[in-house]
């Protein structure tokens, strides 16, 4: 059957026009959740962080409230060194587990090969190097051989097969064999 010439069913400039209006609209929903977390962000810190009001106070209330502030950096501090330790730890023990599920599987992901061709004069300059201009046809070395005397080399004997096993068998026709191998038959 001759294969028939399928039409697009939406044209390039309407792909194009579509496509277009999914980008905008993309880029518009991106800046909006951008917004979205830098007001989540900013009601968290609010809500975490309290203003600090230094106006009016003694030298003593301030270093009061410097042993707080660096009290409370040191716990976050430990809480952060404390996850990170936590991260890594799991990190590694996915990429272990991993690894096992590889070796139990038995199979390893081989990257894909691609066929390069390579003429002769290019391997041997690559192998040479480009101070040595060495031409090779390999094809002048080959021996060249006619189908008509092979043919004529070996006439086929067409006959009942039966008598060829019953020959054969035995230690008689292992004889055969390897006499026949050891001189070529000439007819």
């Amino acid at each position: 059957m001759p294969e028939v010439e399928r039409k697009p069913k939406i044209t390039a400039s309407r792909k194009l026009l579509l496509k277009s209006l999914m980008l905008a609209k993309a880029k518009e929903c991106w800046e909006q959740e951008h917004e979205e977390r830098e007001a989540e962000k900013a009601r968290y810190l609010a809500e975490r962080i309290p203003t600090l009001q230094t106006r009016g106070l003694s030298l003593s209330a301030l270093q009061d409230l410097c042993r707080d502030l660096h009290a409370k950096v040191e716990v976050v501090d430990e809480e952060r060194y404390d996850i990170e330790a936590k991260c890594l730890h799991n990190t590694r023990e996915i990429k272990d587990l991993k690894l096992k599920v590889l070796d139990l599987r038995g199979k390893f992901k081989r990257p894909p090969l691609r066929r390069v061709r390579v003429s002769a004069d290019a391997m041997l300059r690559a192998l040479l190097g480009s101070k040595h201009k060495v031409s090779m046809d390999l094809r002048a070395n080959l021996k060249s051989v006619k189908k008509e005397d092979t043919e004529k080399e070996r006439p086929v004997e067409v006959g009942d097969w039966r008598k060829n096993v019953e020959a054969m068998s035995g230690m008689e026709g292992r004889k055969k064999m390897f006499d026949a191998a050891k001189s070529p038959t000439t007819q």
